[in-house]
């Protein structure tokens, strides 16, 4: 059950995300939109695991699914960009 509520809060992190972060170099796509919600919330589930700020049963909230999320947008920005300015000639 754990996996399917990190899925559901990283959904809801993704859109919160992206209103949060729009930009260019981001995902316009709803669909690639909440898969990288989805990964920011598998993100900050590991990292606070990691960092001592939540249990190895419990899952990262929403403000941690969401600064997640932010981050995997920021990351996937960058490569993006990257990809884009070097293939314009």
């Amino acid at each position: 059950m754990s996996i399917i509520w990190t899925i559901i809060i990283g959904f809801i992190a993704g859109v919160i995300a992206k209103f949060i972060m729009p930009g260019r170099n981001e995902p316009s796509g709803f669909i690639l939109t909440t898969i990288l919600g989805i990964v920011g919330a598998f993100v900050a589930t590991y990292l606070g695991q990691a960092i001592g700020w939540y249990r190895a049963d419990e899952g990262a909230g929403l403000i941690g699914a969401v600064v997640g999320a932010i981050i995997v947008l920021f990351i996937y920005g960058m490569i993006a960009g990257r990809s884009r300015s070097s293939n314009t000639y």
